[in-house]
């Protein structure tokens, strides 16, 4: 009896490894997704909402000396 309860807690163990494993994995998988986004989407748009202002303003002034 004894030995069945250690073969199944170690087989158990096995599988409770192997599951940390995947978990691992997905939340690596998960954390590269949310960087990519971060850098793919998050930071244009900052660097539009900076940017766009002084573009408009230059933009503007070209305008006003053309006399248009």
């Amino acid at each position: 009896m004894n030995e069945d309860l250690i073969k199944r807690i170690d087989e158990q163990q096995e599988k409770i490894d192997k599951i940390y494993i995947s978990v691992e994995k997905t939340r690596k998988y998960f954390q590269w997704t949310l960087i990519i986004t971060v850098v793919t989407i998050v930071l244009p748009i900052i660097a539009i909402v900076l940017i766009l202002p002084t573009i408009i303003s230059t933009y503007t002034s070209t305008l006003g000396g053309l006399g248009i």
